[in-house]
């Protein structure tokens, strides 16, 4: 088939069909979206099916999905219900579990990103001091009072960490102590009373 045959059409006659760009179809056949037919000569061609697939694409676009949700949408049929044509329930599922997929398996990549963020960020931590005494030994200061500062800094931050991890055991010990009290209190409450004694007549 050639571009003159009726049943086929140029990027550029499609494009003002659909009333887009000839980029913007370059552009969702990249994503994969569509795939239309070469001509012997390479061209793009497209068909009615093609001119189909692109308006639901552009009025999917127009409604705010994502490109990938759209090429999930594309994967199945849609079924007239109610004069209009719809998903059906095993479509929508189906379609919802892919694009869960995704979504879980991007929260992985984040959470592996954030633990290799933590890491490099505390390495360039322990690298700045060791560049701040590089550069002052390059300026010409002592080297043994640079040495004696670090040893201070070093034993100041040893301590700081001390404190800080005893405040800490103080707090748990000091919930640990008031969790049975607060257990016998919360018990007591709901403890139903005794019963008055009668009297006897």
């Amino acid at each position: 088939m050639t571009a003159d045959s009726p049943s086929l059409l140029t990027v550029r006659d499609a494009a003002e069909r659909l009333g887009v760009t000839p980029r913007t179809l370059k552009y969702y056949e990249e994503r994969g979206l569509v795939s239309p037919t070469r001509s012997e000569g390479r061209y793009r061609l497209y068909d009615e099916e093609d001119l189909q697939r692109f308006g639901r694409i552009l009025r999917l676009r127009s409604l705010g999905f994502s490109l990938h949700g759209i090429s999930e949408m594309l994967k199945r049929p849609m079924e007239p219900v109610g004069g209009k044509q719809r998903f059906s329930t095993e479509s929508l599922q189906q379609i919802h579990d892919a694009i869960a997929g995704q979504a879980d398996a991007l929260d992985a990549r984040i959470r592996a990103m954030r633990r290799e963020l933590k890491e490099a960020q505390k390495l360039r931590d322990q690298l700045s001091p060791d560049l701040e005494y590089l550069k002052r030994r390059l300026a010409g200061e002592n080297p043994d009072a640079l040495l004696e500062q670090r040893r201070n800094a070093l034993a100041k931050s040893g301590k700081a960490r001390k404190t800080v991890s005893a405040a800490r055991s103080d707090k748990r010990g000091a919930k640990d102590k008031a969790k049975p009290t607060a257990d016998f209190e919360a018990k007591r409450a709901n403890k139903p009373r005794a019963a008055a004694p009668r009297p006897r007549s």
